[in-house]
């Protein structure tokens, strides 16, 4: 039997990326696989590029309809619903940790003997994950969170939406003008630093030139809240979320007049207990990404999808990272164990329910 993958659209509102790039699909379908893409206005790879690398093109979201054994293959959430799912569904689910709509989601797999190979939950035999948009979400979530503090400097308004750009020189060139606006240099602070997003929150930085100080495990293991953080004007926080966390500020720790202006969340998941920012209750969206957060002076950027600011890129480092692991998928091997370990993910979750 063929190895079916169906790339569906998002519906996740600004989301333009992929999981699959045309040359990706081009090498499965070399292997024998059928790739089928639901045609897209918002992908950053044209759906001509997909005819062309041999994909057969379908009716965006027809993904419900086809066949038992395809593999769906996204990014983002799948649309709000009460239907079972029936499916194997490559994507990030966000229902492992607790989330508030984790009962819901996970509930439409059982009733539907589906099942959620989950891509945050891909990893290795160490346990590191094999594929991630770590570094574009640092790289992004760094400069939402510069260009907030250069805006609050500037105006009274409330900060604009962003749009996805077609490159990285172009949304470069745009925050270089802002640094010419500037009086002085910010001081910035990127907590993570050594990690997947704190290197591209600490090279977007590096690229405007400001020379970002970082933080990891070593300066944060003693715990929060940590009051140097007054002495920077934006903090980056890209920290892996561990259970049992002290928060990173407080009112307390920052004083009655804050330095610090600008938190840019990377991490972002303030559903759960144990997140380090506790100062915002819900992710913000692309059209409204930076908010007043709950101490004042001081504004929060949460987007959940940073990334797919930079979709060129972004996309084209993931699909790399992945299509390894789905060529095993097509020639039905799994030499290192990933998507047992995905499986094993998945069923420990429906146990708990």
């Amino acid at each position: 039997m063929q190895t079916i993958f169906w790339l569906r659209d998002e519906v996740k509102q600004g989301e333009r990326r992929a999981a699959l790039t045309p040359a990706g699909a081009s090498a499965l379908i070399l292997t024998g696989a059928v790739v089928m893409v639901e045609k897209s206005s918002t992908r950053i790879f044209a759906d001509a590029e997909y005819l062309a690398a041999g994909c057969e093109l379908v009716e965006g979201h027809s993904w419900v309809t086809a066949p038992k054994n395809a593999y769906i293959l996204g990014l983002k959430e799948l649309p709000e619903d009460d239907f079972p799912l029936q499916h194997k569904h490559i994507y990030f689910a966000h229902a492992y940790k607790g989330q508030d709509e984790a009962p819901q989601v996970l509930a439409r797999f059982d009733q539907g003997k589906g099942e959620i190979l989950d891509l945050e939950f891909l990893q290795d035999i160490s346990g590191r994950r094999v594929c991630a948009f770590g570094y574009w979400a640092g790289y992004v979530g760094a400069a939402i969170g510069f260009a907030g503090y250069c805006h609050r400097l500037n105006s009274d308004s409330t900060f604009p939406a962003v749009n996805s750009y077609p490159n990285r020189d172009v949304y470069l060139a745009e925050l270089k003008q802002l640094m010419t606006q500037l009086p002085q240099k910010p001081t910035a602070l990127v907590i993570g630093a050594y990690g997947r997003s704190g290197r591209g929150a600490v090279d977007l930085f590096a690229d405007i030139g400001i020379e970002a100080v970082q933080w990891d495990i070593n300066e944060t293991k003693a715990g929060g809240p940590f009051t140097d953080i007054n002495n920077f004007d934006i903090l980056v926080n890209c920290a892996y979320l561990a259970p049992g966390t002290a928060p990173f500020i407080t009112p307390e720790s920052l004083g009655t007049s804050p330095r610090l202006s600008m938190v840019s969340d990377v991490s972002c998941d303030p559903n759960n207990p144990d997140n380090p920012i506790r100062i915002y209750t819900a992710c913000t969206k692309l059209t409204q990404p930076i908010v007043q957060s709950q101490i004042a002076g001081i504004e929060v950027q949460a987007v959940d999808h940073l990334p797919t600011v930079l979709p060129k890129e972004s996309s084209e480092d993931f699909a790399e990272q992945l299509l390894p692991h789905l060529l095993t998928l097509s020639d039905n091997s799994d030499p290192d164990g990933v998507w047992l370990r995905a499986n094993g993910f998945f069923n420990t979750a429906i146990s708990a329910l």
